[in-house]
C-alpha cells in the first residue's frame, strides 16, 4: 500500500505505475504450460594444468558464443522485452494494437529445451579439436528454477596440441616447383598452436600464390593437409602437398594471348560494341573495340596490369577490375576468360566489357551543417560534373554555392553569417608531374587534383572576408588503411575590403568599454589582408574492421610549411617590417597536428569513444612574433570540441572571455597550440534513440604573447605550467537516428575553469541547479547534426 505522503510528493504515480508494470508482465503465468524460460548458459570450466588463464579466458568466450538457444535480451537481469511481449495480453486482432506493440517492442520468450542442449555438445567437442584441445570432453544438462532455465556445461579441456614443424611434399613438376617457391615463408611457424582456422589459411595462402605464378584453374581445395600428431609431446607435424587426383587442366601454367577491352559495352547494342572488326590496337597490345574513340588509349595504360605476352597472374587481374570500379566512370564492369591452346602452350584470351556511366551530370545537395563553434545552418550547393573530361577517365567538377548560418547561444549578440562562392576542381587518376612515374601497384589509382575556388564570407552586419585559393596535389592510397594526401602547391589569399567593414565594427574596436579579446580579434580582421603559400601533408589510418575486434582506430595527421621558399627570394623593403608580395604580407610558420580516436565495442549496443587532438602552429621569419593566419589558427569550446563551454568561452590559456554580457561572439581567432581530449560512453537503446555521458578536456594557447590584451599579454602564452590551465567539462547527451543523419543533442557543464573561480579553478562545489544565474552562466545546450568525433 502507498503511504498518502508519498502520493502527496509526487511519487506516487511513478510507483503505482511501475507497481501495474511488474504485474502486467508476471511472465511465469503466462509461458506456455511446462514450459521454461531461457536464461543463459553456464560454463564450469575443468583446464588442464598446462592451460594458461588467457586460454581458458577465449575458450569461455569461444564456447559462450556458440551457445544456443540464445536468451532473450535483459535489462539487470530482467527479460524486459518477454515482459513488454505479454504485457497487454493475447492479441485478438493481426493487425491491432496489441499485435503492432508486440512486434515492435516485445519479443518473443526463447523456450528451454533439452535438446538444444545436447545438440550443443558436439559442436563445442569440434570447436574445441579445431582449436587443438584434442580428447578434449563436453557435457551439459538443463537446471530449472521456477518459470527459469539455464545450460549448465561442464567441459574438460585436455593439453592443447602445437606445431612442430611445417613441410612441403613436391615433385619436379611445374607445379611441385612452384609450390615449394610459394611455401618458402609459410605464416605458420614452430610453436605456434594448433588451429584448424590457421591451417585452412595457409591453405589458401598457397593456392593464391599458385593462381598468380599462372595456374588458371588452380583452387586452394587441390592442396592436401597433412598431420602427424604426437600423443605424447602434444605436438604435430604438418605436410602440405598437391593431391594427386586434381584435373591436368590445373597443373597448366597459362599465358596471356590477347586482351580485348569493350569500353562501350551495352546490351542492347552488345553486336557492334563488341565487333573486333572495328579494333585497334593500343602500343601496349590491347585490342580496343571503340569507334567514337570516346577514351584515349593512356587510360588503359594505366589501368590494365594484364598484358599479352606475359604469365597469367591472379593478383594482376584483381588489381586491373578493382582500379575500373574504383574509377567511377564505369558503371558495369565484367570480364571473361577463354582459354585455348597454342602450341604446346596453354594460353587465355581475356575480354574486359565496360559499360560507360553518363559523362555529365548536374546535382543539387541541399545539407545542414553544425560546426564546432555553434554554428548552425544550412548550405545549398548545385554541381556540374564531367566524368571524362579530358578523355581518360578524368573528372571535372565545377561547384557553386551558398549557404546561412546562425549561432545557437549567442542570445541577442549572435552573428548570423552568409557564404557563398565556387570552385572547379580536375581529378585526374594518375600521378601527373615533370617525371613520369612509376607503375602504381595498388587497387585504387592515385590521383592528381587541382582546384581553383574563390568563398565569401558576411560576418553579419560587421565586416566580409574573401579567400581565394588554388591547390595542385596528390593523393593516393598504401593499402586498405592508409592514405596519403601530399599538396606541394597551394595558395590562399585572404582579403577584407574595408569598403565592407561598416560603423557597427568600428564602434566596437572603439569602445572603451569592448572585451580585449573581441577587440585583439578586429584588429586581426583589419590586417587580415595575407598570402599564405604552403605545402601540406595528410597521413590518414584507418584500422581494418574485424568481427572479433571491438576495438577501432583512427589517426589523421597534418604537416604544413609556408612562406620558406618566399622568404628565400623576397627582399625585405625599406620602410617595411614585413616582406611582401605585391604589396600583401606573406605568412610564414610550421604547423603540425594529430587527431586519434579509438572506439571500443564493450557490448553490442554500448561504445566507449575516445578523441586525442594535439596541434602547434610555430609563426617564425616573416610572422615572427604574430599569430598564425586566422584559417590556421586553432579554438576550443563548442558543440564538436570541449561541449561544456561555449565557443571561445576558453582560452588562449588563462583568458577568459565574458560569455554574458551584451558583446558579439566572434568565431575568428584563436591559438597557435591546442591540446584536447575527450571520452564519450555510447548507449544505444533502440533503432532510433542513443545516450551518452561524456568528459572533454583541453585548452588552447599563443605561442608569443598576445598582444593586445587589457591585462597580462603572457596570460595566453604556452607555458611549462600548462597542465594547469586545462579547462574539464562533462555532460549528457541526447542522439535521435534518422538513418541518413543523426540529431545530436548534448548539455554540458564545467568542472573546471583554466582561469580562478572564488579563488578556486575547480567547480564542482559550486553546482547549484536550483539558482537561476548558475545555470545561466554553467549549463550549456549544443544541438547538432552527427556524432562529435
Amino acid at each position: 500500500m502507498i503511504s498518502p505522503s508519498l502520493l502527496g510528493r509526487g511519487w506516487g504515480g511513478v510507483y503505482l505505475l511501475l507497481i501495474l508494470l511488474l504485474n502486467a508482465c508476471n511472465i511465469a503465468k503466462n509461458l506456455p504450460a511446462n514450459e521454461r524460460l531461457y536464461m543463459g548458459t553456464d560454463i564450469v570450466l575443468k583446464p588442464d594444468s598446462t592451460i594458461s588463464t588467457t586460454d581458458q579466458a577465449a575458450i569461455t568466450e569461444q564456447l559462450t558464443a556458440l551457445a544456443r538457444p540464445r536468451p532473450n535480451k535483459k535489462l539487470f537481469g530482467y527479460p524486459y522485452k518477454v515482459g513488454l511481449y505479454y504485457l497487454f495480453g493475447e492479441p485478438k486482432k493481426e493487425n491491432g494494437f496489441r499485435s503492432w506493440f508486440r512486434r515492435k517492442f516485445g519479443e518473443e520468450p526463447v523456450l528451454a529445451s533439452a535438446k538444444a542442449i545436447s545438440s550443443s555438445i558436439p559442436i563445442w567437442e569440434a570447436a574445441l579439436r579445431n582449436e587443438g584441445y584434442f580428447g578434449s570432453t563436453v557435457t551439459g544438462q538443463l537446471l530449472e528454477e521456477s518459470y527459469r532455465a539455464k545450460g549448465v556445461y561442464e567441459v574438460t579441456v585436455k593439453p592443447r596440441f602445437y606445431i612442430d614443424s611445417v613441410g612441403i611434399l613436391a615433385d619436379s613438376t611445374p607445379i611441385g616447383r612452384s609450390l615449394r617457391f610459394v611455401s618458402r615463408r609459410p605464416a605458420l611457424r614452430k610453436g605456434d598452436p594448433y588451429r584448424l582456422e590457421t591451417i585452412k589459411n595457409e591453405r589458401e595462402r598457397i593456392g593464391q600464390l599458385l593462381k598468380q605464378r599462372g595456374f588458371y584453374y588452380f583452387i586452394p581445395d587441390y592442396v592436401a593437409v597433412l598431420a602427424d600428431n604426437d600423443s605424447v609431446a602434444h605436438r604435430t607435424d604438418l605436410f602440405f602437398a598437391i593431391k594427386p587426383e586434381i584435373p591436368d587442366a590445373a597443373r597448366e601454367e597459362y599465358d596471356i594471348r590477347n586482351v580485348f577491352i569493350y569500353p562501350n559495352y551495352n546490351l542492347s547494342t552488345a553486336q557492334s560494341d563488341t565487333n573486333l572488326s572495328q579494333a585497334y590496337r593500343s602500343p601496349e597490345g590491347f585490342r580496343i573495340v571503340d569507334s567514337t574513340r570516346r577514351f584515349n588509349p593512356k587510360l588503359f595504360r594505366d589501368v590494365v596490369t594484364v598484358l599479352p605476352g606475359t604469365r597469367y597472374n591472379a593478383r594482376q587481374q584483381d588489381l586491373t577490375l578493382s582500379r575500373f570500379i574504383n574509377l567511377g566512370t564505369f558503371k558495369f564492369v565484367r570480364n571473361r576468360f577463354e582459354p585455348a591452346q597454342q602450341g604446346d602452350s596453354a594460353v587465355l584470351d581475356v575480354h574486359y566489357y565496360l559499360t560507360p556511366s553518363p559523362n555529365k551530370a548536374v546535382r543539387l545537395e541541399l545539407d545542414g551543417t553544425s560546426r564546432s563553434n555553434n554554428f548552425n545552418g544550412g548550405q545549398a550547393v548545385l554541381s556540374w560534373r564531367n566524368r571524362n573530361a579530358l578523355r581518360r577517365a578524368e573528372l571535372l567538377t565545377l561547384n557553386a554555392n551558398a549557404g546561412i548560418e546562425f549561432q545557437v547561444g549567442g542570445g541577442a549578440q549572435a552573428i548570423t553569417n552568409y557564404r557563398f562562392g565556387a570552385d572547379a576542381v580536375l581529378s585526374l587518376p594518375r600521378l601527373v608531374g615533370p617525371v613520369r612515374f612509376r607503375q602504381y601497384q595498388r587497387t585504387a589509382l592515385p590521383k592528381t587534383n587541382i582546384t581553383l575556388g574563390y568563398q565569401a564570407n558576411i560576418r553579419g552586419d560587421l565586416y566580409r572576408i574573401n579567400s581565394a585559393q588554388t591547390t595542385f596535389g596528390y593523393a593516393w592510397r598504401q593499402s586498405q588503411q592508409i592514405e596519403h594526401v601530399f599538396q606541394p602547391f597551394n595558395v590562399n589569399y585572404i582579403f577584407v575590403p574595408l569598403s565592407r567593414v561598416t560603423d557597427r565594427f568600428y564602434e566596437i574596436l572603439f569602445d572603451p568599454d569592448a572585451d580585449a579579446l573581441v577587440k585583439r580579434q578586429l584588429n586581426q580582421i583589419l590586417s587580415s589582408d595575407q598570402l599564405i603559400l604552403s605545402t601540406l601533408y595528410t597521413f590518414n589510418y584507418n584500422s581494418l574492421p574485424r568481427p572479433n575486434s571491438p576495438t577501432t582506430f583512427r589517426l589523421t595527421t597534418n604537416a604544413e610549411i609556408a612562406g620558406n621558399l618566399a622568404s628565400l627570394f623576397i627582399p625585405l623593403r625599406e620602410g617595411q617590417d614585413r616582406k611582401t608580395i605585391l604589396n600583401v604580407p606573406f605568412a610564414q610558420y610550421a604547423r603540425v597536428d594529430a587527431d586519434a580516436r579509438l572506439y571500443r565495442r564493450l557490448t553490442s549496443n554500448m561504445t566507449l569513444a575516445n578523441r586525442l587532438f594535439v596541434g602547434l602552429g610555430l609563426p617564425y621569419g616573416n610572422s615572427n612574433g604574430f599569430t598564425l593566419p586566422l584559417t590556421r589558427q586553432y579554438f576550443v569550446g563548442g558543440s564538436n570540441s570541449i561541449r561544456a563551454f561555449r565557443p571561445r568561452a576558453i582560452g588562449p590559456g588563462l583568458y577568459t572571455r565574458d560569455t554574458l554580457r551584451d558583446v558579439p561572439l566572434f568565431q575568428d581567432g584563436g591559438g597557435d597550440i591546442r591540446l584536447e581530449a575527450n571520452t564519450e560512453l555510447r548507449y544505444k537503446f533502440n533503432k532510433y534513440f542513443e545516450g551518452a555521458a561524456f568528459i572533454d578536456a583541453g585548452n588552447i594557447w599563443t605561442f608569443y604573447p598576445g598582444e593586445g590584451f587589457t591585462t597580462d599579454a603572457t596570460l595566453s602564452q604556452f607555458r611549462r605550467d600548462f597542465y594547469r590551465q586545462i579547462a574539464i567539462g562533462t555532460g549528457i547527451g541526447l542522439r535521435v537516428d534518422l538513418s541518413y543523419f543523426l540529431i545530436r543533442l548534448d548539455l554540458g557543464t564545467p568542472l573546471r575553469k583554466p582561469y580562478k573561480t572564488n579563488g578556486s579553478e575547480w567547480v564542482i562545489d559550486q553546482i547549484n541547479l536550483r539558482d537561476p544565474t548558475w545555470r545561466r552562466q554553467n549549463i550549456v545546450l549544443n544541438i547538432a547534426v552527427g556524432y562529435p568525433f
